[in-house]
């Protein structure tokens, strides 16, 4: 099944603002696994490997879960590792669907993912998120608290069939 970046990006417009009851909500931390659950709304499969360490998979509260499901330095990582995404150089080069990823301090560690669901009038993406629920924001998040001066940002193009 090929990726369809319109159904990820019509998940990401029904829940924003929400949470799917058919998942488990992370409600201080909820960015990745509502972006997870995009991925897999638009046709990501899953990679079950029964280990929270490896592959990308859900399979129910009570953590049966992989970190990449749920933890943006684990998502950020394992989608290129994987092949399932592709480094970009500049948001210009995303489309809807794919990924932003932040590493609000540069320290190397990842903090947040949103989900590029459209663009600006001068081309540039806008994003959905969680935590706090976020719908068409600009990428860059100027105005966010955490943002510093050595924010880094990854923009991982999902590279699925």
């Amino acid at each position: 099944m090929p990726y369809n970046r319109s159904q990820a990006v019509r998940y990401a417009a029904r829940w924003w603002a929400g949470y799917n009851p058919a998942f488990s909500a992370f409600l201080d931390d909820d960015c990745t696994n509502f972006v997870s659950q995009c991925l897999f709304a638009g046709g990501m499969p899953m990679a079950f490997t029964g280990r929270r360490d490896r592959g990308w998979w859900y399979r129910g509260p009570r953590e049966q879960w992989s970190y990449s499901w749920a933890v943006a330095n684990s998502l950020r990582r394992y989608l290129p590792s994987s092949g399932r995404a592709q480094e970009r150089d500049a948001a210009r080069q995303l489309l809807p669907g794919d990924v932003i990823a932040y590493d609000w301090d540069g320290d190397g560690v990842w903090q947040h993912t949103s989900l590029v669901i459209g663009y600006d009038r001068s081309g540039e993406p806008l994003v959905a998120a969680h935590t706090p629920p976020t719908w068409a924001h600009p990428w860059p998040f100027p105005h966010r608290p955490k943002r510093t001066s050595r924010t880094k940002v990854g923009f991982l193009h999902i590279n699925l069939p």
